[in-house]
């Protein structure tokens, strides 16, 4: 069975502020996302809403891709996720994600 890694994109409500990461598994980033606190970056901006992800099966591949979409002009982001999500939909808002939301003891 192959390894999966995800490269992805982050936004808040008002589609202003982008986040760009990878990870091994999406479910549980995004989960991690949202339990962000006000001391991140991610949780300061209110950064929870996922518009764009890619996968791929070599995580140096993964970690390319999302060096090159950091360096990106804005509208480059906004023109890739508008190919995908032309509506910008959050494409994690029917995943469950209560697995993940368990606090460590």
């Amino acid at each position: 069975m192959s390894k999966k890694y995800y490269t992805y994109i982050l936004t808040h409500e008002r589609n202003h502020i982008f986040y760009v990461g990878v990870t091994n598994n999406i479910e549980r980033r995004i989960s991690e996302h949202r339990l962000a606190t006000f001391g991140t970056h991610v949780g300061h901006y209110n950064i929870k809403k996922l518009v764009y992800f890619e996968m791929h099966s070599d995580i140096r591949i993964a970690i390319r891709r999302e060096k090159t979409i950091k360096k990106w002009k804005r509208q480059w982001k906004i023109n890739q996720i508008e190919s995908i999500n032309p509506n910008w939909l959050d494409l994690s808002k029917d995943w469950d994600l209560t697995k993940y939301n368990k606090k460590k003891v």
